[in-house]
């Protein structure tokens, strides 16, 4: 592992943002910045390697907001909207260093990607030459180690809820679980140790859930995983920051934007 390697949160909202359309700040105080919430998103970064995992609607203006001009790669979780609908700005990264950038993803996602955005993998004219670079992770090799530049990573399945799945990663001491309700013993092991795990907990408030997790079923899963501390990602508008840093239990904390973990789980 790479000890200057740092994870950036991009972007902790949920598929809405906050605030919503309409200046919509639900339950959420407009005057605490940490309120401010992006699509779901992070950055991991070396001196020399940069990779972004999803590429929401707000891909642009996060990398602008941190500075990051150059990418080595993309790491996709799944093809839902709020994860993939600013991919077309891949282009202009392309534009800008005029090298071609790998994108990893798993079959079914990539069929989804490769459908909504199939010029930025295929010549379709001579003026928009292609971008990307597929690189198909198989269900045979998630929870194998995966290099990019000096940065290693772990693919693993996560449920989804009702049928659906999508990919988490497990970056040196962090792991990363947005659109999460479930994880099997194979994730599970996969995440083992880790000290700090950026998990989704977009139905905080609901005792039931199906498409993403709640905090007891997060107390759970981390009573196997024994991550040190717990950050909870694709937040909604009902979900205020200080709020949250009140009601969390002992090693759970809201992310917000911006926020950076070194991989050996330093909270910077």
């Amino acid at each position: 592992m790479n000890e200057d390697a740092v994870l950036t949160i991009l972007g902790c909202g949920d598929s809405a943002g906050v605030p919503r359309i309409g200046g919509d700040w639900g339950a959420c105080d407009p005057m605490e910045p940490k309120n401010r919430r992006t699509r779901p998103s992070v950055a991991v970064q070396t001196k020399t390697t940069s990779i972004v995992v999803d590429t929401g609607v707000d891909f642009s203006a996060q990398l602008s907001r941190e500075s990051i001009s150059d990418l080595s790669a993309i790491l996709y979780t799944h093809g839902h909207a709020d994860h993939v609908n600013g991919m077309d700005d891949l282009r202009f990264v392309y534009l800008r260093h005029k090298k071609h950038l790998p994108v990893y993803a798993d079959a079914q996602t990539f069929t989804e990607i490769s459908h909504r955005f199939d010029y930025l993998f295929k010549q379709k004219s001579p003026y928009y030459p292609p971008v990307a670079d597929h690189h198909l992770l198989i269900d045979e090799n998630l929870g194998s180690p995966h290099h990019v530049g000096d940065i290693s990573f772990i693919p693993f399945l996560q449920n989804h809820g009702q049928g659906t799945r999508s990919l988490g990663y497990r970056f040196g001491d962090i792991g990363y679980s947005t659109d999460m309700a479930n994880l099997d013993d194979t994730a599970i092991e996969t995440l083992r140790g880790i000290k700090v795990w950026v998990a989704d907990c977009s139905d905080y408030h609901r005792p039931d859930f199906i498409f993403h997790s709640n905090i007891p079923n997060l107390q759970r899963l981390n009573e196997m995983i024994g991550a040190e501390l717990v950050l909870l990602t694709h937040l909604r508008h009902q979900h205020d920051y200080q709020t949250l840093v009140r009601e969390c239990p002992k090693g759970f904390s809201p992310a917000y934007d911006s926020m950076k973990i070194r991989l050996d789980g330093t909270v910077l």
